[in-house]
Order: structure tokens, then sequence, then C-alpha cells
């Protein structure tokens, strides 16, 4: 497989969690999550890019839903460039178009709604922009046991609700509030709080609850990952154990996302991670390093 340049370049650009656990692959398919993950930023900027009109947004998604139904389906070359470098990783480990087009319909839910009325609504959303993400990466890392894809969906869940929660300032700064609205009326906190960046007890107990939902999906990930896939999911697992101690620290912090500098972690310690989950990698490790909090 060639080097795809254009997705590479993308992936550096971005120095996201997500790309610094591609560093525990082989070269190969270190390549093949560097196109996946390039097709994902590149829809997720689309619908994110705030000074276009939304129906331009909506038709750039559908240009893309287009090129890559090419890719995947069409058996014709795709005109964007980092379709055309990521149709041999579709070909090779057989992507599906089904889950690129769930993918894209999560981004365009960012075109046109701002609010969530429960958590079944947020949990459709998180499947879509988080899961499915997971779904297409076991393909590449490669597994042995179904149950590996029902741990993909509930780890992606888990690291988009900690996302959420960290995220919750920058968001409302957008007029989006992703924290299910039926959440929000049980603990007494209103829109207009979250949209003024006021912080109280009543939020603190509200983001533990989302907190502790996080928390559910992480552990249903670790009991569901099966043992003959541990080895080969190490990327997924590394960034379980970057997320979880995102979302610890925000319980550090008392999940003051409005007045506190926005949480991640340091260089050192993601080393530390890295190095933890090479360890894990050469010598085997029965537990994952995340959950049960």
């Amino acid at each position: 497989m060639t080097p795809p340049a254009v997705s590479e370049s993308i992936t550096r650009r971005s120095a996201s969690n997500l790309a610094l656990a591609f560093i525990l692959l082989p070269a190969d398919k270190r390549r093949a999550m560097s196109a996946l993950y390039a097709f994902c930023r590149e829809v997720d900027d689309v619908a994110d890019e705030d000074t276009r009109p939304v129906a331009e947004r909506r038709a750039r998604l559908a240009a893309w839903r287009e090129d890559i139904r090419t890719a995947c389906e069409d058996g014709g070359e795709p005109r964007f460039p980092v379709n055309r470098e990521l149709k041999p990783v579709i070909d090779r480990f057989h992507l599906p178009f089904q889950l690129f087009d769930e993918l894209i319909r999560g981004c365009e839910t960012d075109l046109q709604q701002e609010r969530f009325a429960d958590s079944a609504e947020l949990d459709t959303y998180c499947h879509r922009v988080a899961s499915v993400v997971g779904l297409l990466s076991i393909e590449v890392f490669g597994y042995r046991h179904p149950d590996c894809r029902s741990y993909a969906i509930a780890l992606g869940k888990a690291l988009q609700l900690t996302n959420i929660l960290r995220d919750v300032h920058t968001d409302a700064q957008r007029g989006r509030i992703y924290l299910p609205l039926d959440a929000l009326h049980r603990h007494q906190v209103t829109e207009a709080e979250i949209l003024e960046g006021t912080y109280s007890e009543r939020y603190r107990e509200l983001a533990e609850a989302i907190a502790e939902r996080a928390t559910t999906f992480y552990n249903e990930a670790r009991r569901l990952l099966p043992a003959e896939d541990r080895r080969s999911m190490i990327a997924a697992e590394l960034m379980g154990a970057v997320y979880w101690r995102l979302l610890n620290r925000l319980r550090g912090c008392r999940f003051d996302v409005f007045t506190h500098p926005r949480v991640r972690l340091s260089k050192p310690h993601k080393a530390v991670l890295i190095l933890g989950g090479w360890l894990q990698l050469r010598f085997g490790g029965a537990t994952s390093p995340y959950g049960q909090g």
C-alpha cells in the first residue's frame, strides 16, 4: 500500500488523541488508519464550518457521500484525494458504504439539531459519530470474535460522552448543547445557564450523571473485549486509556469546564500511556486500562 500523502498530512496536522493511538500499529495499518481518520476529519470539518451556510455544508456532505459510495460500491475512481487514498483500504478491509453513510448522517445531525431531547436521542448521535468509527477501525485492526463489534460500539459511546463533557463550554459558545434536555430538567439546570457558562452544584450533579453513563459504557467495553482480540485492539485500548484519564480529570475539577482551562493530557502523560500500551502489546495484559471507577 503506497503512503497516503494527503491523509497523513491531515492526520499530522490534527494532533488528535485518535491519531496518537496509531503509533502502536504496524506501518501498513498505521497508513490505513491515517486514510480512514482523514475521511472522518474532513466530513466533520465540513459540518463544523459555521462560516458557511447550512445549505452549502449539506451539499458538500452529499458530495462526500456520493464520492465514498463510488469508492465502496461503484468500482470507479473517487474525485476527492482523501477518498482516492482511502479506496485501497476499503478494498483491502472490505469496509462497507453503510458505515460511511451512517457517519455522514451523524455529521448532518450537527447541521439541523442543536439540542437532544433525551439519552436515547443522544445515544443515536454517539453511535453515528463515534461507534461507527470504531466499527470501521476494528476491520482495519483485525479481529476474530464477533463480540468485538459490540466492544467497538460501547467504547465509541464512552469516548464520545467524555468528549461531550469536556467540550460543553466550547459547544455552548456555538449555540449547541449536547447534554440531554431531560437530564437538564431533572437537575434543574437551564439551557441559559449552560449557554452563558454558569457553573453550579446543580450542573456538577448533571455532569456527574452523564459521567456515570460514560463509565457504564467503559465498563461494558472492558467486559466485551474478547481475550483473543486484545492484542489487535491495542490502539483502541490506548484511546480508552487516554479518554478515561480525561474523564477522571473532569471529575477532579468537578466538571467546571466554564472557568477551568480545557482538560487535556500533557505530552509526558501521553508518552507514559503509549509506553503502557507498548508493554501490554509486548507482554500481554489481562485487563483494559479504563473503567470500574
